[in-house]
This record gives C-alpha cells, structure tokens and sequence, in this order.
C-alpha cells in the first residue's frame, strides 16, 4: 500500500525571480516582453501575464513598473512609435550629396532593407500587424505614414521645381504610390525576404525613377 503524499511534502513551484535592476533597465525588459507577446501571438493575448511569463518574473514585479497593462501598452506604442519614425526618416537620404532622382531612390531603398533587418518586430507591427490592431494604434500608425507620405511629396516637388523639361508629375498622388509600393515590398522582405533581393530591386528602382526624370 502506497503512502499518501500530504501537501506538505509535495515541491512548491517556485515564483519567478528577478533580481533588481534599475526602473528604467526593468521597463525597457517589460516592454521588449510585451513587444515579443504581440508579434508572436496577437494584441488579443496580451496580458499582465503574459508578459511576466516571457519576462521570467512575477506579475507583481510588473505592476511595480506599470500602474496597469493599458499604461504598460501606452509606453510600448511611445517607444515604437518614436523609434519607427526615427528610423524612417533616416532611410531619406540627403539629396545634395546624390547625382539624381534615380540614384536618390536606390539608395532610400537600400536604407530600408537595412531598417527592416534591423528591427524586423517593430516593423511587423507596422506592415503586417498579428491579430486585431487597436484603433489607438491603427490611428498613430496611419497618423505616422501620411507625415512621411508628405516628406516624399516635398522632395518630389523639390525634384520637379529644379527641373525645366520633362512631365509634370502630382507630387501629391506619386508620394501615395511610392509610400504604398514601399509598405509592399517591406511586407514582402519581412515574411518572404527570398523573394526579392536588394540589388534586384535596386536596380527597379533606378530604371523607373530614370524614366520619370531623365538624366540632363
């Protein structure tokens, strides 16, 4: 006859344990966490728990760092949203150091394949959002494309204004399909990134942009 085992004698499952570190070191471990949660799962499974579970502590060491998860969630979208936007602009390259519209583009191109392997989260949740996208997200992202949608319509308008000959272009509705064949072709490297390469596409780049604005 087996002995019973009393509660008493049965191992305990030992909490989480996280050493202590620095508020700021500990919220960016929190928001990288809730980060990892929502490119994996979805916005619809992310929870305190969640997020103390990939963080490997316990929820209280969440909420010493968060009042709540909406206040946890307003600082990761803080956070990408700056870096994201940050990052973006760095892919414009400075016009006055490049030989042409054709040479301008080839090289923005280059600077957002870097973008996207250098950070292919943040911009997941951009370009191919997992699970339903809350409308506080939704807004900022879309409030974020049109400033950069109107960052190209000023350079093509700069491009068209030093130039005498040629057609003139709507800057305005150019900038549009520009933004959107760009969001393609990131969607593309970030869940196909085979499928085409950067000197592929670099080489589009500069044969399109050459014939709307010709060299001379």
């Amino acid at each position: 006859m087996s002995a019973t085992t009393s509660s008493h004698d049965r191992p305990r499952r030992r909490r989480p344990y996280a050493p202590r570190v620095p508020i700021e070191e500990r919220r960016e471990q929190l928001l990288d966490a809730a980060l990892g949660v929502i490119v994996e799962d979805g916005y619809d499974r992310v929870s305190i728990d969640a997020i103390a579970k990939r963080a490997q502590v316990a929820r209280s060491v969440v909420y010493g760092a968060f009042e709540n998860l909406d206040a946890l969630l307003g600082a990761l979208l803080d956070r990408q949203q700056a870096r994201a936007f940050a990052r973006l602009l760095e892919t414009i390259p400075d016009a006055r150091n490049l030989s042409g519209p054709a040479v301008f583009g080839a090289e923005a191109v280059r600077r957002m394949g870097a973008m996207l392997r250098e950070d292919p989260d943040t911009w997941r949740l951009i370009l191919a959002p997992p699970g339903n996208m809350p409308a506080v997200v939704r807004d900022r992202v879309e409030a974020d494309r049109q400033r950069f949608r109107r960052r190209v319509e000023a350079w093509i308008a700069h491009v068209q204004a030093d130039r005498d000959a040629g057609p003139r272009l709507d800057p305005e509705i150019l900038a549009h399909a520009l933004v959107a064949c760009a969001e393609h072709f990131g969607r593309e490297a970030l869940t196909d990134p085979g499928r085409f390469d950067a000197e592929r596409l670099t080489g589009q780049v500069r044969l399109i942009l050459g014939v709307l604005w010709p060299a001379g």
